[in-house]
């Protein structure tokens, strides 16, 4: 099948699927009462409580149907790319069943979460290593410059899993914003992987270019399965992600740049992401040291909230910036060198 047929049918294959389950999914959280407590100091989202949690599963089950339907977990890019994201997953389903469980807002302790995300972050990054495809190299965007990163790619790629997870984790604070976020960052990587079979990736090179191929496909049906979920994640949501979907988000994204060996990609396609953790960072580090805060309330989204602009328009807001530096993003991509 043509690539330019096979990209957008398995998105639309991960749309269906992700249609056909999400509203089973929605009404068993309703039985099992997976409602999500909110932190109580997010006043303004008091009346949020009780939403159904733990949606995430919706899209992590339909991508990964749609991925397996078109044969890309064939190849091990999807097959671990799909198995990260499952593995982030069920870290935060296990956050979210404990959160549920014990009816309040804390779920692993803090060290548990890394120490999970840690671990995750080690197997994938024995796996790079160790695949001549991905090996210890990174394009740099903008130039043609290919960066052997020898040992040094070791604590880089941990530290990129590691941090992209937990940065997805903190923006996803508001209705739609992380899902509509993600699925415009995928696209993106599905419009590189366009790029690179056609352009760049040589005919020949039979077994490489099925690998591109897989990664296409699973941003594609990640994006897919996400703009079905947003129908029930968009203001006023009826489910929310959780961290099983936030957690899971986090390790795909990274994935798929990994994989391509455009990790850099991050910096444009989650932008808002690195928004979040810098105000996150720059709040704690500022009242420590002088006990003031710099913004009415930590991540950025929040304080937004607190001068006085509606969700809507903050998600409408961040989704906009997302895409509009993941095109930018898209142009690094195809100036850079694949040779």
């Amino acid at each position: 099948m043509n690539i330019f047929v096979e990209i957008p049918s398995a998105a639309l294959t991960a749309f269906a699927v992700a249609a056909v389950i999400a509203y089973p999914v929605l009404a068993l959280m309703r039985k099992l009462k997976a409602g999500q407590t909110v932190l109580v100091y997010v006043d303004k989202h008091s009346g949020k409580s009780g939403t159904p949690t733990m949606g995430g599963i919706i899209f992590i089950i339909a991508a990964t149907i749609a991925a397996a339907a078109f044969g890309a977990v064939e190849y091990s890019f999807c097959a671990v790319a799909c198995s990260v994201t499952a593995a982030y997953g069920l870290l935060g389903f296990l956050d979210d069943f404990i959160k549920v469980r014990y009816k309040h807002n804390q779920g692993l302790k803090a060290y548990q979460k890394i120490i999970g995300q840690a671990g995750i972050a080690v197997l994938v990054t024995v796996f790079c290593y160790r695949n001549s495809y991905i090996s210890t190299s990174i394009k740099l965007p903008f130039t043609t410059v290919v960066w052997d990163m020898g040992w040094a790619f070791i604590p880089f790629c941990m530290i990129l899993f590691i941090g992209i997870t937990n940065a997805v984790n903190l923006t996803d604070g508001l209705d739609g914003l992380v899902a509509k976020c993600s699925a415009s960052g995928f696209i993106v990587i599905a419009s590189v992987v366009l790029y690179m079979l056609t352009e760049v990736v040589p005919e020949g090179d039979v077994l490489y270019r099925g690998q591109v191929r897989s990664i296409g496909i699973f941003c594609a049906s990640m994006a897919g399965a996400l703009m079905a979920f947003i129908w029930l994640n968009a203001s006023p949501a009826g489910i929310f992600m959780g961290d099983t979907g936030s957690l899971a988000l986090g390790g795909a994204l990274a994935c798929a740049t990994v994989f391509l060996k455009i990790p850099l990609l991050n910096l444009f396609i989650g932008i808002m992401y690195i928004v979040s953790c810098i105000s996150v960072i720059v709040q704690v580090l500022v009242y420590k040291t002088k006990g003031r805060r710099v913004f009415l309330m930590a991540p950025f989204h929040h304080h937004l909230e607190y001068k006085g602009i509606k969700e809507s328009k903050i998600v409408t807001y961040y989704t906009l910036i997302t895409s509009v530096a993941g095109v930018i993003g898209l142009i690094s991509c195809m100036a850079a060198s694949y040779e």
